[in-house]
């Protein structure tokens, strides 16, 4: 090793529990989307998740530094959508208490106040593939009581749509530059799972749009350990990209 690396910053620690989400996933394909996201499931496949499967986005497997490792063609990535073998962690523009997210339009979307990506494949993805999610900037405006349109299938969705939706549905985290929730609760309602160190329980809730459910003693984003630092800082972006998503 080069040399004691400290001083984590808030982005590296959101890196690690994006990383986190593909713990124990097997040989799933991972899509992240974001620089956060993506250098976390980079890390992931480098150190505890070696089956971890990474693309290009288009047509190729490729190792953590982008060498083609293989040939991913559309029907096989179809096959792995469909068949719950992809675990995707998309960004949310809204988010609600039982995991409907919103990527579409704020307000009525007969006549939305602004338009956003569109529906795109959020109601497949989560449906058919376990799908978390990563905010960079936690607020009300994203962790909202409801979402103006669901795009992303929400556990309540989910279940009123009956067997046949739910199979596969599956949200195991959100990550946002304040800490990581998760759905581990009676309702499967949003709750939290650890604090970013820096950041207090108050402020989780001050931020958050609706009731969190917050359990009595609240762990923190466990510390990434010396290597993980050093491939975070040094290999897989020495450009400091996950900076400019979440800044300290």
């Amino acid at each position: 090793m080069s040399e004691v690396l400290s001083d984590v910053t808030r982005a590296e620690y959101c890196v690690i529990a994006c990383a986190e989400a593909w713990r124990d996933n097997g040989e799933v394909l991972a899509s992240p989307m974001g620089a956060v996201p993506s250098v976390g499931a980079r890390l992931a496949r480098l150190t505890f998740a070696p089956d971890l499967l990474l693309t290009d986005g288009e047509a190729m497997l490729v190792g953590p530094d982008g060498t083609v490792e293989g040939w991913l063609p559309y029907r096989q990535h179809l096959t792995m959508v469909t068949g719950g073998r992809r675990h995707v962690m998309m960004g949310a523009s809204q988010i609600d208490r039982f995991g409907n997210q919103n990527i579409s339009c704020i307000g009525d979307w007969k006549r939305p106040a602004r338009q956003l990506l569109g529906v795109r494949g959020a109601p497949v993805n989560t449906l058919n593939n376990p799908v978390s999610y990563w905010v960079p900037r936690h607020s009300t405006r994203v962790f909202v009581e409801k979402v103006d349109m669901v795009c992303g299938v929400g556990y309540d969705s989910a279940a009123a749509a009956g067997p046949t939706a739910s199979r596969y549905h599956r949200i195991p985290r959100v990550v946002s530059n304040l800490g990581v929730f998760d759905f581990a609760t009676p309702e499967r309602s949003m709750r939290l799972a650890s604090l970013h160190p820096g950041v207090t329980v108050e402020e989780v809730r001050e931020a958050t749009g609706f009731g969190l459910t917050v359990p009595e003693e609240v762990p923190y984003t466990r510390e990434p350990a010396p290597e993980e630092l050093e491939l975070i800082r040094e290999v897989l972006d020495p450009q400091g990209l996950r900076n400019r998503e979440v800044r300290s």
